[in-house]
Formats: C-alpha cells, sequence, structure tokens
C-alpha cells in the first residue's frame, strides 16, 4: 500500500510557475517577452491607477491612515502613458472645437483655402523622419 502511495506521488506532475507557464505556452523567446512586457504594462497601470485614486479620495478616519497631500501630475502622465501603449488615448471633448477635440478635415481644408489666398506660400510636408533643416555657410573664393 505504501508502494502504490509512492508510485501516485511519482506521477503528479509538478506544478509549474508564472515563467513555467509562460515558457509552455509560449515557444519563442519573443513571444514570451511580450506577454512579460504586457503584465510589466498592466501593473505599472493598475498601481498609477490606485496611486491617482488616493490622490482624490478622503479615506475613512476608521483606517487610521493619514492624508497624503501629493501632487499627481506625475502619476497622472504615467498612466496617461501606459494608457497610450494599449492604443487608449484621452482627450477633452469640445475644447479646441471638433468631435475629437481636434480640427476636422472640412475645417482643415477651409483653413488651407483661406491662407492660400492671403499669402502666396508653398507648404512642404515631409514624412521621413530625423531631418535637420539649417542654414549653411557660403563657401569663400580665394583670391
Amino acid at each position: 500500500m505504501a508502494e502504490e502511495q509512492k508510485e501516485i506521488k511519482k506521477e503528479e506532475p509538478k506544478k509549474k510557475g508564472f515563467f513555467g507557464n509562460l515558457k509552455e505556452h509560449a515557444e519563442d523567446k519573443e513571444e514570451q517577452l511580450m506577454i512579460l512586457s504586457t503584465f510589466v504594462r498592466l501593473g505599472i497601470l493598475i498601481w498609477s491607477g490606485a496611486i491617482l485614486t488616493l490622490a482624490y479620495v478622503e479615506l475613512p478616519e476608521a483606517l487610521k491612515i493619514p492624508k497624503q497631500d501629493l501632487d499627481p501630475t506625475f502619476i497622472a502622465s504615467v498612466f496617461t502613458g501606459v494608457l497610450a501603449t494599449f492604443g487608449v488615448t484621452t482627450s477633452k471633448r469640445g475644447a479646441q472645437g471638433g468631435a475629437n477635440g481636434g480640427v476636422s478635415k472640412g475645417d482643415m481644408e477651409k483653413l488651407i483655402a483661406a491662407a492660400s489666398q492671403t499669402a502666396p506660400a508653398q507648404t512642404i510636408r515631409i514624412e521621413q523622419a530625423p531631418m535637420q533643416i539649417a542654414t549653411a555657410v557660403p563657401p569663400q573664393k580665394d583670391k
């Protein structure tokens, strides 16, 4: 009977931790790093959200935690930055006009048309970066 229990214990698979499960489900190293980075970003998002919430919420006195006076600007920028890595953008609606806080395509076309009639100018759109525009000193001619 004792031998049967030993055999049963040998057959039970070893419990794997977080990293063991990660290696099992994601075979590629890049995929493992991508999953790990997502969990790190989620951790930072939860941490910054909690700190930001504590900056605006008054805790009950029964908890005996003194009120912390902190400037939430840095934490809010971390929170917004991590949200941006997940593709979530924040904007104030109606603050700058337009539905999403920006200038609509029709408004931009009207502005360009009005500007082209007031002063002759050429608009250059550069889509490749980085680019440096600087003045250069002309070479001096030998006398």
